[in-house]
């Protein structure tokens, strides 16, 4: 069999777990060759290739990024776009291409499919927000990363006595946000699925301050929103491929905190600083099970389907499925969220369940 592949989006780490687990898989178990597509569909579409061997992959495994670099075009958007995949195909004899990518790739390898091609796909995000998978690689890299961060703003936050705004990445769910804010100990953490009350964050700042605890670590994902009048932010722009251009949500905050409460705050924009560096041991185990499963996929000839992890072990679901809709984060992490926020006068147990006790402040 001869296996095409492909990493679209945005770079993550764990993306070379995927390309070495496949192509290990595809050579030394199924006797299998594999080509790599560089910089996703565009790759395909221009020829732009290189055969992947383990001597090629040998090494790649703690590396960050991807060997075969990424884009976000897609056949879709080239009026002869379908035809240039169809000639990938004839001329390279492939009898599937598997598509690495997140919820936008996905979505394209869900088009194809239905085009008739046969394709495979592997989920990829560190925004962990495609729906169907448990988890997605990248995610628990960038929850370190972000951990990490959080832990060293600490101290220099309780050195000037400081509120320290620390915006992260997620454009739509606040996996991110959320799992690091909880790790790192933060005040309060402020999501896209609730939006907030700017007058609410400065009271809980405000009285957590008044109790002798004078420094404040705010995490805000980058695709967070303020409820409806109670602050103003710009419009985002939109780039070429009708993305919103997040990012600055950080800054609008620290500057209204302050002006609210008079308290000196300071901002912290991770951005892409989660994308790069080594992954994690749990996402090269992950990517590399990934990888693995999507080239069993194809020597089943099990077109259209995506691989996933599901109750710990890894499955495929109907990659149509898994696109169109966003996985947020889950309710019991929002309450819990809200359980280790600053306490104010008449919400003594914020989130909490009626005659739970409150958890001890840190």
């Amino acid at each position: 069999m001869r296996i095409g592949i492909l990493t679209g989006g945005g770079d993550c780490p764990g993306l070379n777990a995927v390309i070495r687990g496949a192509t290990r898989a595809a050579e030394v178990t199924y006797d299998s060759t594999v080509i790599g597509f560089r910089n996703a569909w565009r790759g395909v579409m221009d020829n732009d290739y290189e055969l992947l061997d383990v001597d090629r992959c040998r090494g790649i495994l703690p590396l960050g990024g991807t060997i075969l670099g990424t884009s976000r075009d897609q056949p879709f958007a080239h009026e002869n776009g379908l035809k240039l995949v169809r000639k990938a195909y004839d001329r390279h004899g492939l009898d599937a291409i598997i598509g690495v990518g997140g919820e936008g790739s996905m979505s394209v390898v869900s088009r194809l499919h239905q085009e008739g091609f046969p394709v495979i796909g592997v989920p990829k995000t560190i925004d962990n927000d495609i729906s169907l998978t448990e988890m997605t690689f990248g995610f628990q890299t960038a929850v370190q990363i972000c951990t990490d961060a959080i832990d060293r703003l600490h101290t220099t936050a309780e050195s000037h006595h400081r509120v320290l705004v620390v915006e992260v990445m997620g454009r739509h769910v606040g996996h991110i946000a959320i799992w690091s804010g909880l790790a790192g100990g933060a005040a309060i953490t402020l999501v896209p699925e609730e939006p907030f009350d700017v007058e609410e964050v400065c009271a809980r700042i405000v009285d957590r301050h008044k109790k002798g605890r004078f420094a404040t670590i705010v995490v805000v994902a980058e695709g967070a929103t303020p409820k409806e009048g109670t602050m103003e932010i710009p419009a985002p722009e939109i780039d070429k491929y009708g993305h919103q251009i997040l990012g600055g949500i950080g800054s609008i905050l620290a500057r209204e905190i302050q002006g609210r409460t008079g308290i000196e705050s300071r901002m912290t924009a991770l951005g892409h600083i989660q994308r790069g560096g080594s992954p994690v041991a749990f996402d090269r185990v992950l990517g590399t099970r990934f990888g693995v499963a999507a080239v069993e996929a194809a020597i089943d000839s099990d077109w259209g389907q995506m691989v996933a992890l599901i109750n710990g072990q890894i499955g495929r679901v109907p990659v149509a499925d898994a696109v169109g809709t966003l996985k947020v984060v889950e309710p019991d992490l929002l309450r819990l969220n809200r359980m280790f926020q600053p306490r104010i006068p008449g919400d003594e147990h914020p989130g909490l369940p009626e005659g739970a006790s409150a958890p001890v402040e840190d």
